[in-house]
């Protein structure tokens, strides 16, 4: 590896490298509109699960070593490691521990009134499905927030709390590492995000268009037209009175004729479901001989994710 020297002491042939024209951080300036709308994203996902506001604000966007980035949250964060197959590439989310209990406060309706919880311990196994249910809501406001520039699937992969097992590059590649700061409760927690060179590189042409080439007139008919049109679109529901695990063992013992009995009575509420998202509670009814659903209210994400991590 190539070294040089001059009146900054020594640089590293790497370093120069990002920040060749193309590549350097200033020469993407979508890339800090990308994650200001990711830090937008992750409040508005927390918004209908947690009561006290919580807010999402970039503190920095940095070039850095991957390994010099990971050493700085050693035993101290759960990390989701994101695969964007269109890119060929892999990006890290990190939340610190003091993000997840803050969260996790906020989440299971704390007030703040305690003392902020400090213990250098292991995530417990609630806290690392919290954190998992989490990343998956975060990953998904990143995708959304790169749509703009470069429409690539992030997939989470897994979450890891030991380093060593979320290397996405060799520890002397670099990468770009965005510091996401959580304001709630009064307290403090942070998040990074980690992409690396090699999937900058396969965007950062579109990262390296500026603001104004964004900047388009709106046609009034146009959007006119496109809400009409959305709202003119069919949606596909469907009714769910009860889910039923069954093993495989379960099911070789079915036989014809046999009969599976549910929990169910009358009153029990019926779930209305879009494309998998839950959306509503009913009651069942019945009109001139067809089953009717009448909608009593909207299915709380709060408690369902609540729900979701104690049941596991």
């Amino acid at each position: 590896m190539t070294t040089l020297k001059g009146a900054q002491g020594v640089v590293n042939g790497s370093e120069r490298l990002l920040d060749a024209p193309g590549i350097s951080i200033d020469r993407m300036p979508m890339l800090h509109v990308v994650l200001d709308r990711f830090a937008a994203q992750c409040s508005e996902a927390l918004r209908p699960l947690c009561a006290p506001p919580a807010y999402f604000s970039v503190d920095s966007v940095l070039a850095r070593r991957v390994g010099d980035v990971l050493d700085a949250h050693e035993n101290n964060a759960a990390i989701g490691v994101f695969h964007a197959q269109a890119w060929d590439a892999r990006i890290l989310i990190g939340l610190d521990h003091a993000f997840l209990f803050t969260l996790a406060e906020a989440l299971f309706g704390g007030d703040g009134g305690e003392p902020p919880y400090a213990e250098a311990r292991k995530l417990s196994s609630l806290e690392l499905r919290l954190a998992q249910k989490i990343l998956e809501l975060f990953g998904r406001g990143l995708q959304s927030a790169f749509a703009a520039v470069n429409d690539a699937a992030l997939k989470l992969e897994r979450v890891e709390t030991r380093l060593d097992f979320a290397a996405i590059a060799p520890r002397n590649a670099f990468g770009v590492v965005a510091r996401v700061r959580l304001r709630v409760l009064g307290r403090h927690g942070e998040m990074f995000v980690l992409i690396p060179q090699a999937a900058l590189n396969s965007v950062r042409q579109q990262l390296g268009r500026s603001l104004s080439e964004e900047t388009a007139v709106r046609d009034p008919a146009w959007t006119r037209q496109i809400e009409e049109e959305i709202g003119r679109a069919e949606v596909e529901v469907r009714g769910l009175i009860e889910e039923r695990h069954f093993t495989l063992a379960d099911i070789a013992e079915l036989k014809v004729g046999g009969i599976l009995r549910l929990k169910a009575t009358a009153g029990t509420r019926i779930r209305l479901e879009c494309n998998c998202e839950p959306l509503f509670w009913c009651d069942l009814g019945q009109d001139e001989g067809f089953y009717t659903l009448r909608v009593d209210e909207s299915v709380s994400r709060e408690q369902q994710l609540i729900d979701e991590a104690i049941s596991r």
